[in-house]
């Protein structure tokens, strides 16, 4: 009798979502939080993990609760412990992937010379940096700190857990981004807020937006928030009313493709969620609704994207000077031109027409 068809192999990636506080003092007190907290999960047998959005060295809270003209001492301060890449902050992360064989996203201020960005990093189980992307859109106050990304980061990689993509806080806003990443099948996104900011309010807000993308693309999100202790949001500000405005607002989850939290969410204090994704229950909600697949009308709606890098300068090699006007190269050529282009050498010839005026 010939076999049935066998059920395809369970594959379960173990995903781990940190809420943590930053050193607010020296990014290598931060740098060593995120360490122990990759040693931690791979204690709890995690390949996957996620961090708070540009938590080394830490959120620039200040910036929120601040006119700008009083900002100048913390954003240069910033600068200073701001991360470049590559660099022994990427060294560490990678060696530390590579000995736990763990897949981390890693939100960082990056520093590229004269400028900070919002960047997210994520690092390959073997240690490679796979993707570094950066906000396109510095939200509200961030827009004084950080230059603006562009459509090269708009990725989705290949890593040891499956397809994983990454949005930074009000990115998860704008359907295009979010879009652009359904587009590559993203099997587990990874989402990062600052937390501990605006009030519960940014929480909610927070929780729809992640349960909604999980459930319109069909993935798996991982989502991490930071988390500021008093003592940190006392010395950020000694205004007890502005002080208010920097609590609240963490909601670190981890969600599954059909909206549903996998573990209860982590609203306040430090911790770290771990939840087993199933990733058979992607082809299960993509079963019913695919938006990027058999429930997309490409014909009717589609994204065009401009995924090349913004650079401020481009090398072009030098072109030799043209012929003399009139030359027997110059007629060559423009015969040359009007043979393999006639169109366009009509048009040329109507230009001309109209410059010189009606025939007389």
């Amino acid at each position: 009798m010939e076999k049935s068809m066998s059920t395809p192999e369970k594959r379960i990636v173990r995903a781990a979502a940190v809420q943590i506080a930053p050193d607010l003092d020296d990014g290598k007190g931060t740098l060593e939080r995120v360490l122990n907290a990759i040693a931690e999960a791979a204690g709890k047998g995690a390949d996957f993990i996620v961090f708070p959005e540009t938590f080394l060295p830490w959120y620039p809270y200040f910036s929120f609760i601040a006119p700008p003209v009083l900002t100048g001492g913390e954003h240069m301060r910033l600068y200073e412990h701001a991360v470049s890449v590559p660099g022994p902050v990427t060294d560490a992360i990678s060696a530390a992937a590579r000995r736990h064989a763990m897949v981390i996203v890693l939100g960082i201020n990056e520093r590229d010379h004269g400028s900070l960005y919002n960047a997210q990093l994520i690092f390959d189980a073997d240690g490679t940096l796979k993707l570094k992307r950066r906000k396109i859109t510095p939200t509200f106050h961030e827009r004084m700190i950080w230059g603006q990304g562009d459509g090269a980061g708009l990725q989705v990689v290949e890593t040891k857990v499956g397809r994983v993509g990454a949005l930074a806080c009000w990115e998860h806003y704008n359907p295009l981004a979010r879009y652009a990443l359904m587009a590559q099948h993203e099997e587990i996104h990874a989402a990062q807020f600052p937390g501990s900011m605006v009030g519960p309010i940014f929480a909610d807000q927070m929780e729809v937006t992640i349960r909604h993308h999980a459930l319109e693309s069909g993935c798996f999100v991982v989502n991490a928030t930071g988390w500021l202790t008093e003592d940190q949001i006392a010395r950020i500000s000694p205004d007890e009313k502005l002080r208010r405005a920097l609590t609240g607002g963490c909601m670190t989850a981890i969600v599954n493709p059909e909206g549903s939290h996998l573990v209860p969410p982590l609203t306040s204090g430090e911790g770290m969620l771990v939840a087993d994704l199933d990733m058979s229950l992607i082809t299960k909600r993509k079963r019913m609704m695919d938006s990027v697949g058999h429930y997309a009308r490409p014909e009717l709606l589609s994204l065009h994207i401009d995924n090349r890098p913004a650079v401020p300068m481009q090398s072009v090699a030098a072109v030799s000077a043209p012929p003399a006007f009139g030359s027997p190269r110059d007629e060559a050529d423009a015969s040359d031109r009007r043979a393999h282009h006639p169109a366009a050498d009509s048009g040329a010839d109507d230009r001309v027409a109209v410059l010189r005026g009606p025939a007389r």
